[in-house]
C-alpha cells in the first residue's frame, strides 16, 4: 500500500498545479486517488499533526520542520548519520526504565546504561531523560522525512508510557515467571517492589528455620531476602549477598556494631536458582546454600524472641534506606517453628516443601504460583497472606509519570544544599519527558502524548502549588539537584494547546526571582553559575513573557543573552568551562580540556532563536550560524553507529584536544540534546512575518522552503560554506513580498545580490539584513554572492590568543602538540584584509589549508583528530606582501603590534591606500616614541615595494 502523503508533499503539488497550465486536473485528481487509498492507513498509524499557535507577541513566524526540506550537503549528511541511529536503536531498552519502576514486564530488555540506567553515574538518577530526548529526535525525524518508520516508533513508545502510568496509578502486580518448581514472582530491578508480609510471620519462636529459593539477577550487596524488625537498631536479615558478597544472616538488638551473624563463603550466582536456608536453635545458627551447610555459628545468644513482635517483615527490602531492593525472583518461602535437620534440608533441593519430608513450613509457606493480583497465599494453615507493595508506596497524584519514584522530586523540598547522588535534577528529567511527548503529539497528533503531557503538569502542579514562594526559590537555587532545564518553555507550550490555568500557574511556580531580577537590571551575576542549568531557564521566560505580557521576563532574558554573547563565548559559540561560568571576558584564561559543554550550545541556539521573534537584531542569527557551523556540526562525529548517538559533551580548546564522541558513561544530556540538533538543523534557515510581507533568509543552506501563506517553494541550491554564495529560486504563483537576506556581520569583502541576473540597488551593510522587494513570478532567481575572508578573533584576556575564521567557519590546526602552536599571519596580507594568501589550499580538500606545515580544517568535521582551536599569534618581524623589511615589529603595552594597527584599516583601495596607511601609523608611533625614525621609514618603503593580491 502506498504511503500517506505528506502535508509537505500535497502542498508542493497544490503549488505546482495552480502555476503549471492543464496540470490542475491531473494532480488534484492524482492526490485524491492516493489520499483515498491510503486514508484507512493514515487513520490507523496517526492522526494529522498538530501545530503549536505562534504568539501574538512574536513578530516573525518560524516554519514546521516538514515546511523546510534539506538538500543535499553537510548538513544532509551529518542528519543522515543520525537518522539511522533512530532507525536502528531499540526503544525498549529506553523503556526498560519506565517498565521496571511501573513494576511491568521489560521483556528482556538491556537498559542502555550510563545516566540511563541504575548503575550509571550518580546511581541513575537522571533516568528517564534520554527518552524524552529520543521521542523528541523520533519526532523531528518524522516531521522532516515522513518516513513512517518513526511514527510507528513513536507510537510504540507512547503507548508504554501511557501503560507504565496506568500501572503506577494502581498497587503493583505480580509478575509470574518460571520458577525452581512451577511458577516464581519476579522482582524487575528498578521496580522497588517488596512482599510485605504479617508482622508475627516469625511468631515470636525461640527455634526457627527459614528456608528460601532466590534467584538473583544483580550483584548488589546487602539486598534482603528476608528483613524483620523494628528499625536499624533491632532487626533479623537475611542477605542474598553482604559487602563481603556472599550470603549472610544476622540477629541483632543493638545495631549493626552488635550483630550476631552467620557469613557464607561464595557469591550466589546471577541469574540462576539457589536455594536459602537457615537454621536456629539451642545457640546454634548455620546458613545453607543449596543444600549444603556452608556456615555455622555456635555463639549465637539471641533468637527471633528476643525482637518479640517486630515493626515490620519484608521479603527483599531492608530498613537501611541506602540498601538496594532485592532483584531476581522469589520461587518459594518457608518459615519452620523448629531447626530442620541437615536431611530435611537437603530434600528441599529436589521438591516443594509440600513435597518433601520437611513439609510446608508451619509458621508461614509461599509458594508464588500467583499470576496476577497484589497478593501471596499463605499454605501453613495460619493465613498469613503477604502483599505486594512498592517501597515509596505509590503516586500522589495519577498524573505522575517517571522512570524512578516520586521520592527525589518529594526529597528535593526539604534539601538545603545539591548532592546529586540522592536527588538529580527531577524536575530537569521531567522536562525532557514532558518536551518528548509534547512533541510526538504535534509531529503525529498521537492525544495520547498530549494527555500524558497534561497529566505530568498537572502532577506538578498539584505538587508545587502548595510550597511557599520561599521553599521554591531555595529549591530552584541548589546547584544540580535544583536544575529544572527547559520545563517553562514546555508548559507554556502545553498551556497554549490545552489553556488550561493551572498550566500558566505551573510555569510561574519556576520563577527564580534573585536571577530574573539581577538580569532584568543589567547586572551581571553570572560569574560561578553552572551555565546550562541557567540559561534554557530564559528561553522559557520569554515564553512566559508571550504569555503574560510581563516586560521582565523579556528584558531579564535579552539582557542575559548579552552577557554571554560575545563576554563568555568562545569563538566556536560554546560556552562555559567545567560547565561553570567564569567572569566576563575571561576566555584565554578558561581554555582547558572540559570547555564548552555542548548543551549549552544548543540551548543558546534556542534562546537565540526565540528572543529573534520578537526583535529582530542580527546579532541573534549571526549568533545562531556561528555556533550551529561550529560546535553543533563539529559535536556529531562523522560515523554510523546504530548504538550511540556520537555526540560529544565537552568540546576541549586546549592545545591537541580530541573530542570524545562517546563521553562519560553514555546517555547524557548532550547526547541527548546533540540527537535533537542532528534532526532539526533547517528548524531557523528561514522565517516569516506574521502577515506574509516578509521571508527572512537566516542561514544559507541547501534547502526548500514551502511557504504555504504565499503559495511558493523557495529553493536554495549551494554548497555552502564550501561555496560562497547561494541561489535561491522562486516558484509558484506570482505574489509579492519582502525577501530579507542576512548580511553575516563577517561579510566585510562584499555581498553582492541579484535577481534573474540583475543587480539589485542598495548597499548592503555587515551585521544586517539586505531587502529585496518585489512582486515574485515562478521561475524567479536570486543569486547571493558572499566573498569569505580569513580573519582572526583575539581572546579579550590574552590578544595573542586567536582563533581562525574563514567566513563562517572556524579553522582548527591538526596536531598532537599539547602546546599552543605559534604562527605569524600577515606576511601575505592582501589588501583587502584577508589573511588566506599566507596558506597553501590543500588540493582536493575544501576549507583545508596548510601554513608551515600544518594543516588546517574546518571545526564542522567531527574527526577524532587533535585539534588547536587556538594559536598563538606571533608576528616579529614587519612584513608586505612577501617583503621583509628588517624591522622588528613594535608592540605597545596593551599588546598592539604596529602591524596590528596598519592592518586593522583593511579593506584598502589599492596599494596606494595601503601605503598611506603605512605612512600614518608609522608616523604616529614614532612620534610617541616606539620606532625609530630610520625603522619606519624602511617600513614605508618596503610597503611600497611589495606586491599584494587584491
Amino acid at each position: 500500500m502506498a504511503p500517506p502523503l505528506s502535508r509537505r508533499a500535497l502542498l508542493q503539488s497544490a503549488i505546482l498545479a495552480a502555476t503549471t497550465p492543464g496540470l490542475a486536473a491531473t494532480t488534484t485528481t492524482a492526490t485524491a486517488s492516493a489520499g483515498g487509498a491510503t486514508t484507512a492507513t493514515t487513520a490507523a498509524t496517526t492522526a494529522p499533526a498538530t501545530t503549536l499557535p505562534a504568539p501574538a507577541a512574536w513578530k516573525l513566524r518560524p516554519f514546521a520542520l516538514e515546511d523546510v526540506t534539506l538538500g543535499p550537503g553537510l548538513f544532509a549528511g551529518k542528519r543522515q548519520l543520525m537518522l539511522d541511529h533512530a532507525r536502528g536503536y531499540d526503544v525498549n531498552r529506553l523503556l526498560q526504565v519506565f517498565r521496571a519502576n511501573a513494576g511491568l514486564p521489560t521483556g528482556g530488555a538491556v537498559a542502555p546504561g550510563g545516566w540511563e540506567g541504575l548503575d550509571g553515574e550518580a546511581n541513575g538518577n537522571l533516568r528517564g531523560h534520554y527518552t524524552g530526548h529520543f521521542l523528541t529526535m523520533l519526532s523531528q525525524a518524522y516531521a522532516s522525512t515522513g518516513d513512517q518508520l518513526y511514527a510507528d516508533r513513536i507510537r510504540t513508545m507512547v503507548g508504554a508510557l501511557a501503560e507504565v502510568r496506568e500501572a503506577l496509578r494502581r498497587d503493583p502486580v505480580v509478575l509470574p515467571a518460571a520458577g525452581r518448581f512451577g511458577r516464581a514472582a519476579e522482582q524487575v530491578r528498578g521496580s522497588y517492589q517488596y512482599v510485605d508480609l504479617p508482622r508475627n510471620v516469625l511468631a515470636g519462636n525461640p527455634a526457627i528455620t527459614l528456608a528460601a529459593w532466590v534467584k538473583p539477577t544483580h550483584a548488589s550487596t546487602w539486598a534482603r531476602v528476608l528483613d524483620c524488625g523494628d528499625d536499624t537498631t533491632r532487626y533479623l536479615y537475611l542477605a542474598a549477598r553482604s559487602g563481603g558478597g556472599a550470603p549472610r544472616f544476622a540477629l541483632t538488638t543493638d545495631g549493626p556494631g552488635a550483630e550476631q551473624g552467620i557469613d557464607g563463603t561464595a557469591p550466589l550466582p546471577l541469574d540462576r536458582w539457589s536455594h536459602l536456608a537457615v537454621t536456629l536453635a539451642d545457640g546454634t545458627g548455620t546458613l545453607y546454600v543449596d543444600g549444603t551447610a556452608v556456615a555455622r555459628n555456635a555463639a549465637m545468644t539471641l533468637t527471633p524472641a528476643s525482637l518479640g513482635t517486630p515493626a515490620h517483615a519484608w521479603l527483599g527490602r531492608s530498613a537501611f534506606p541506602a540498601d538496594p531492593v532485592f532483584a531476581g525472583a522469589f520461587g518459594g518461602f518457608d518459615v519452620w517453628s523448629r531447626a530442620l535437620t541437615p536431611a530435611e534440608i537437603a530434600g528441599l533441593q529436589d521438591s516443594r516443601p509440600a513435597d518433601a519430608p520437611a513439609g510446608r513450613g508451619d509458621l508461614a509457606s509461599y509458594a508464588f504460583d500467583e499470576t496476577d493480583g497484589s497478593t501471596f497465599s499463605d499454605a501453613s494453615g495460619r493465613g498469613l497472606t503477604a502483599t505486594l507493595r512498592r517501597t515509596w508506596g505509590g503516586p500522589s497524584h495519577p498524573g505522575f509519570l517517571a522512570a524512578y519514584p516520586e521520592t527525589q522530586f518529594i526529597e528535593l523540598e526539604s534539601m538545603t544544599r545539591g548532592d546529586y547522588t540522592r536527588v538529580w535534577a527531577p524536575y530537569y528529567t521531567a522536562h525532557k519527558i514532558l518536551r518528548g511527548l509534547l512533541d510526538a503529539h504535534l509531529a503525529t497528533g498521537d492525544e495520547r502524548a498530549l494527555d500524558l503531557a497534561s497529566g505530568l503538569c498537572d502532577w506538578m502542579h498539584s505538587r508545587l502549588s502548595r510550597l511557599t514562594d520561599a521553599t521554591l526559590q531555595r529549591m530552584w537555587g541548589i546547584f544540580s539537584s535544583g536544575e529544572f532545564g527547559g520545563i517553562v518553555e514546555a508548559i507554556v507550550d502545553l498551556h497554549a494547546l490545552t489553556g488550561k490555568a493551572e498550566h500558566l500557574a505551573l510555569a510561574r511556580l519556576f520563577d527564580l526571582d534573585r536571577l530574573i531580577d539581577a538580569c532584568a537590571a543589567n547586572t551581571d551575576v553570572l560569574d560561578g553559575l553552572h551555565a546550562n542549568q541557567h540559561i534554557p531557564i530564559f528561553t522559557g521566560y520569554v515564553r512566559l513573557y508571550d504569555a503574560t505580557g510581563e516586560e521582565r521576563y523579556l528584558t531579564a532574558a535579552k539582557n542575559f543573552w548579552r552577557m554571554v554573547v560575545p563576554h563568555r563565548m568562545y569563538g566556536i559559540g560554546g560556552t562555559s568551562t567545567g560547565e561553570f561560568w567564569k567572569a566576563r571576558d575571561v576566555i584565554a584564561g578558561t581554555l582547558g580540556a572540559t570547555t564548552a559543554e555542548t548543551c549549552c550550545a544548543y540551548n543558546l541556539l534556542k534562546l537565540s532563536r526565540t528572543l529573534f521573534f520578537h526583535e529582530q537584531d542580527p546579532a541573534y542569527m549571526d549568533y545562531y550560524e556561528r555556533a550551529l557551523y561550529n560546535q553543533v556540526l563539529g559535536s556529531k562525529q562523522d560515523k554510523p553507529d546504530a548504538e550511540k548517538p556520537l555526540v560529544t559533551y565537552f568540546i576541549g580548546l586546549s592545545p591537541g584536544h580530541v573530542r570524545d564522541y562517546t563521553p562519560k558513561q553514555g546517555t547524557t544530556c548532550c547526547e541527548g540534546t546533540g540527537m535533537e540538533s542532528a534532526t532539526k538543523y533547517q528548524d531557523s534557515v528561514y522565517f516569516a512575518r506574521a502577515d506574509g510581507s516578509a521571508l527572512y533568509v537566516n542561514l544559507f543552506s541547501p534547502s526548500t522552503l514551502t511557504w504555504a501563506q504565499q503559495g511558493v517553494t523557495v529553493t536554495q541550491n549551494t554548497d555552502y560554506p564550501r561555496e560562497q554564495g547561494t541561489t535561491l529560486t522562486v516558484r509558484g504563483r506570482t505574489t509579492a513580498f519582502a525577501l530579507k537576506l542576512r548580511v553575516p556581520s563577517w561579510a566585510t569583502a562584499g555581498f553582492r545580490v541579484t535577481v534573474n541576473g540583475r543587480a539589485v540597488d542598495g548597499t548592503p551593510r555587515p551585521g544586517s539584513y539586505f531587502t529585496v522587494r518585489r512582486t515574485w513570478r515562478s521561475g524567479d532567481t536570486v543569486r547571493v554572492s558572499v566573498p569569505f575572508r580569513l580573519r582572526v578573533e583575539k581572546a579579550p584576556d590574552d590578544p595573542t590568543l586567536q582563533t581562525l575564521f574563514h567566513g563562517p567557519v572556524n579553522l582548527v590546526a591538526r596536531s598532537a602538540s599539547t602546546d599552543y602552536l605559534t604562527f605569524g599571519l600577515y606576511r601575505n596580507a592582501a589588501l583587502s584584509g584577508d589573511l588566506l594568501p599566507t596558506f597553501t589550499a590543500v588540493t582536493g580538500k575544501p576549507l583545508h589549508y596548510r601554513l608551515d606545515g600544518t594543516e588546517f580544517a574546518p571545526f564542522f568535521e567531527g574527526t577524532e583528530d587533535p585539534t588547536h582551536a587556538y594559536i598563538r599569534r606571533s608576528e616579529p618581524r614587519v612584513i608586505f606582501g612577501g617583503t621583509d623589511s628588517g624591522v622588528a615589529n613594535p608592540v605597545k603595552a596593551d599588546r598592539t603590534t604596529l602591524l596590528d594597527e596598519i592592518w586593522a584599516g583593511a579593506p584598502f583601495a589599492d596599494k596606494g591606500a595601503l601605503v598611506s596607511r603605512v605612512r600614518a601609523t608609522v608616523d604616529a608611533w614614532t612620534a610617541a616614541g616606539l620606532l625609530s625614525a630610520a625603522d619606519g621609514e624602511r617600513i614605508v618603503a618596503t610597503a611600497g615595494r611589495a606586491t599584494y593580491v587584491a
